[in-house]
C-alpha cells in the first residue's frame, strides 16, 4: 500500500468533505472509488451523485432532532385535516 498526497484550496476540501459524509464515505473512499473505478472502466469521467437537496441533510437532520424532543416532552398539539382547514379560514 502506499499514500498519495495532493493539495486542493481548503473551501473545495471542505465542500468535498460535506458531499462524501452525505454518501456515507470519506475522502480517501471517494477517490479509491475513483481509481478503481477509472482502471476498470479504462476512462474518465464518470458520474456519482450526491444530491445537493437531501431529507436527511444537516439543517434537516437537526430540524428533526428538535421535533423529536418535543415529542419526547409532550409538547405536541393534535388536529384533524379539517381542523386545520378551518383554522386557516378564520
Amino acid at each position: 500500500m502506499t499514500t498519495v498526497s495532493l493539495r486542493i484550496e481548503d473551501k473545495m476540501k471542505k465542500e468535498l468533505d460535506d458531499m462524501c459524509a452525505e454518501m456515507g464515505m470519506n475522502i480517501t473512499t471517494f477517490f479509491m472509488i475513483y481509481a478503481k473505478r477509472a482502471l476498470r472502466d479504462r476512462k474518465i469521467p464518470f458520474e456519482i451523485v450526491a444530491p445537493r437537496e437531501q431529507f436527511y441533510s444537516k439543517e434537516n437532520t437537526e430540524c428533526i432532532k428538535e421535533s423529536m424532543q418535543q415529542i419526547q416532552e409532550g409538547k405536541i398539539v393534535q388536529k384533524t385535516m379539517e381542523e386545520l382547514e378551518a383554522m386557516e379560514s378564520e
